[in-house]
């Protein structure tokens, strides 16, 4: 049976978001679901399909993992801030009380603003949606720490201290935990992250964890300190709900990220039947303006906003 109350509440907060950012004069865009490139990013197994014409050639397509491709080239365009609410895919996902392979996403940048100014945005739009009948923690002040904080205060690990794989392997096998030989560094952080850090982060509030290790592959900018990247995610009842970027600007450094992560989904991907995507190196040419990127997964939202602990009761026609 298909809860129509439940699709009441994500019509209602779909409108609360809509009118959160009109209100802040961001202009609402509508981009594709098919691309014929994406961004490459190890971490995202992809959906591809074929488009067929018989006038014309056969080329593949993606569903794509978030709108980022079609919304950075419109702030190359001078779009101003802009938001949209998409539907995503990312295959390969365990499906579970918090996983679906398709879902909704929001995803929104903030012109001439940094990371920090889209912890205060966030915070404004999770106290705009937030119901009187929400959990206590939707309703709490944000608690804000970094990743080194949370990593020394639940796994006793400094990351200043464990740039070099071998002392970051060594911490992880003092710890307990397994660690295959040749496995990279950002899988051996993740080792220790989701076993002594994730489960312990407060439950109580929405958590911002700051600063991401620079290792870690994605279009964030490094910080002055070239240790750590300007990105965000967002924890709230110890879930992942959102993630933010300071967006890289530079030509050299995109283009580099490109050839650094199709080199590594195509040593992983490669024989194992799995989409390995086209890829177009002139995305680093784009002329990004400085700005801020915010992704939240919109049905976890629903689920904190309600206190729903499974999302197969937020998406009917799931997995």
């Amino acid at each position: 049976m298909i809860d129509f109350s439940l699709q009441k509440k994500r019509s209602i907060l779909y409108r609360d978001i809509r009118l959160f950012f009109d209100e802040r004069n961001y202009l609402e865009v509508f981009t594709p679901t098919l691309s014929d490139t994406l961004i490459p990013e190890v971490n995202i197994k992809n959906f591809s399909t074929r488009y067929i014409n018989e006038f014309d050639r056969e080329k593949e397509y993606y569903l794509i993992p978030s709108p980022e491709i079609f919304m950075k080239r419109m702030l190359a365009e001078n779009s101003g801030s802009i938001y949209q609410i998409s539907r995503c895919f990312r295959n390969a996902e365990q499906v579970g009380q918090i996983h679906n392979p398709e879902f909704d996403m929001l995803e929104y940048y903030s012109i001439n603003c940094t990371e920090y100014d889209s912890i205060r945005i966030t915070e404004d739009l999770i106290r705009h949606i937030t119901k009187p009948e929400s959990p206590e923690y939707m309703k709490r002040k944000m608690l804000i720490m970094t990743v080194r904080s949370a990593m020394l205060e639940y796994a006793k690990a400094d990351l200043d201290e464990l740039q070099e794989y071998g002392k970051l392997k060594e911490k992880a096998e003092s710890l307990g935990l397994y660690v295959p030989d040749c496995e990279s560094w950002d899988d051996t952080f993740n080792r220790i992250f989701i076993t002594y850090v994730e489960p312990n982060l407060p439950k109580d509030r929405p958590v911002v964890l700051t600063s991401y290790p620079r290792q870690i592959e994605c279009l964030a900018q490094l910080e002055e300190n070239g240790k750590y990247r300007s990105r965000w995610e967002m924890y709230i009842n110890g879930i992942e709900i959102a993630n933010c970027y300071r967006e890289e600007t530079g030509k050299e450094e995109t283009r580099e990220y490109y050839e650094r992560e199709n080199d590594r989904i195509k040593k992983q991907r490669e024989g194992k039947n799995e989409v390995i995507p086209n890829t177009d190196s002139s995305f680093a040419d784009l002329l990004v303006p400085p700005s801020s990127g915010v992704a939240i997964g919109l049905d976890r939202l629903l689920m904190a906003i309600y206190g729903i602990e499974d999302i197969k009761s937020v998406i009917p026609f799931h997995f």
